[in-house]
């Protein structure tokens, strides 16, 4: 997992030409295998859709026993607190610190929204 990993929520729909490779995370997430947000981002506006940059990111904080452990429960509940009204997320930092023989990640993710219009775009009159 890298900064700036796509997060898909089950069930997100992508344009048609679009088929990443994803792999779980959680119960309701995917990640996209080797696929960051800016290239990500720029696939998706090819295709005449937007991936939105939503305010608010979201924060999480995992303890366990190692680093992979802690990362990955603090990445489960930062997923778990992105809205349900969003379909993507991407990760914007991990934190890392050892106290008291436990690790405990930080970690950020910040909502994004994936869809062919924009709020803004109105359907022609015929």
């Amino acid at each position: 997992m890298k900064l700036h990993s796509v997060f898909l929520r089950n069930g997100c729909i992508l344009p048609n030409q679009l088929n990443p490779t994803q792999e779980p995370v959680g119960a309701d997430w995917m990640i996209l295998d080797d696929l960051q947000a800016p290239v990500f981002d720029t696939m998706i506006r090819q295709a005449g859709w937007h991936f939105m940059w939503i305010s608010a990111p979201c924060a999480r904080k995992g303890f366990g026993g190692s680093q992979q452990v802690a990362t990955d429960r603090a990445l489960t509940h930062a997923l778990d607190g992105i809205a349900r009204r969003f379909n993507a997320a991407e990760l914007e930092s991990v934190l890392v610190s050892r106290f008291l023989g436990f690790h405990v990640a930080t970690v950020i993710v910040q909502p994004r929204q994936i869809q062919e219009q924009t709020p803004l775009d109105c359907p022609s009159e015929a």
